[in-house]
């Protein structure tokens, strides 16, 4: 996927020399840069835990979902739910 995006100069001629500097392109550089930073950040946000037990909502939303606000009628699960182990899947 193609994609278009502002670097500031300097941080683009740091990348652009350390690509050079490990034998990379700066495509392959930026690429390797974000999967790592990609894994740091999912570790440090707790891998293995879904995004539901992660996630961290507003005190008014949380007080009216415990009401049951965002509860569907009849026995259809919670959107809140499905969507969150959407995300996990992915």
């Amino acid at each position: 996927m193609k994609t278009t995006i502002d670097i500031p100069e300097p941080l683009y001629k740091q990348a652009k020399i350390r690509a050079v500097e490990t034998g990379q392109t700066l495509k392959d550089f930026v690429i390797i840069s974000l999967i790592r930073e990609m894994e740091l950040s999912t570790s440090a946000s707790g891998e293995g835990t879904s995004f539901q037990n992660r996630r961290q909502l507003l005190p008014g939303y949380e007080a009216a979902r415990k009401a049951g606000a965002y509860r569907p009628a009849g026995n259809v699960r919670d959107v809140t739910e499905l969507v969150s182990e959407d995300r996990s899947a992915r």
